[in-house]
């Protein structure tokens, strides 16, 4: 998986590269299909933004925060991905074929 991180109006410190790294690292361990992730910082009108785009086997996910903090905004633009990237993993994983299983197990 590859994670690129850029910056509009503020520059990517090895800090912010590190802390954004370890923080996505969280999507790949719900799900190992994952191509590539997009992350841009902002700094805009003093409010710090992350955008962040995960391509996945089949599917563009996409999300956006803005925070007084950086940092905050980091986290939770990683909490937004993660929950849409394991909602994406269940949609393709089939709930159908699990409960016809259950089903045929039980009569």
């Amino acid at each position: 998986m590859q994670i690129n991180v850029t910056g509009h109006h503020i520059e990517v410190t090895p800090a912010l590269r590190a802390y954004v790294t370890e923080k996505l690292q969280r999507i790949v361990r719900h799900f190992d299909h994952v191509i590539s992730i997009d992350v841009i910082l902002k700094l805009e009108n003093h409010h710090k933004q992350a955008e962040g785009k995960v391509n996945a086997a089949g599917k563009s996910l996409f999300a956006q925060e803005s925070s007084d903090d950086m940092y905050a905004a980091i986290d939770s633009l990683a909490d937004k991905l993660d929950k849409q990237v394991r909602r994406h993993k269940d949609r393709i994983r089939g709930h159908h074929a699990t409960s016809a299983k259950r089903a045929a197990s039980l009569g």
